[in-house]
């Protein structure tokens, strides 16, 4: 059976968030925050009315608003126009309603209502789920495919330098072979020089 829903809010950035969810650990998650923000003080359970029959309706959703605005809650909020000169404001602690007061306006939410939106948060987290395991997919293919494509230039580049190695060592083979022919023609003509310098040397006694 569907656990049952209950609504938390944070600030995060230049916007509140809230989401109706199962557990703290569910609506962290579904932030994408990295640290716990209920254990910071700048996320708590929500009693508000108007925020909890938000998030019912469209449970594990992200829900936002400008941050520090009383206006509702929705998927898609503009960001708040009295913004400082690039700063973003800090944080700023929720703090929990006196329980009477959370008595007197949270709003009444039936068995049936609430199994309803407990069994469509656990469809968006489905979906969510499975966005991520596509994206994950997504990254494992490219991955991939850069690996495939390094592992191709690596190997030309090995194959390239074998071939000039192996062209080194010939041209270096060759060279040394000219080296021994010149030194073989070098002696050749100094023995031959001495022997025709001796015979034009005795002509002209």
């Amino acid at each position: 059976m569907p656990k049952k829903l209950k609504t938390y809010q944070t600030s995060l950035g230049f916007y509140d968030q809230a989401i109706a969810a199962p557990s703290m650990k569910a609506a962290l998650q579904a932030w994408g925050a990295s640290s716990n923000l209920f254990h910071q003080g700048v996320a708590k359970e929500t009693d508000d009315p108007d925020i909890i029959a938000a998030t019912m309706a469209k449970p594990g959703v992200v829900l936002r608003r400008p941050i520090g605005s009383d206006g509702p809650f929705t998927e898609s909020a503009e960001l708040p126009a009295d913004l400082g000169e690039g700063e973003a404001r800090p944080r700023r602690e929720l703090k929990k309603r006196p329980a009477k007061t959370a008595k007197k306006q949270a709003r009444k939410i039936d068995d049936r209502a609430a199994r309803k939106a407990a069994a469509a948060f656990e469809k968006e987290e489905r979906r969510r789920e499975a966005e991520r395991r596509k994206d994950e997919a997504a990254r494992a293919r490219e991955r991939a495919r850069r690996d495939k494509a390094v592992a191709a230039a690596e190997a030309a580049l090995a194959k390239a330098r074998r071939e000039h190695e192996a062209k080194a060592e010939e041209i270096e083979a060759e060279r040394a072979a000219l080296d021994e022919r010149a030194e073989a023609e070098q002696a050749r003509w100094d023995k031959q020089r001495k022997k025709l310098e001796e015979a034009l040397r005795r002509a002209r006694e």
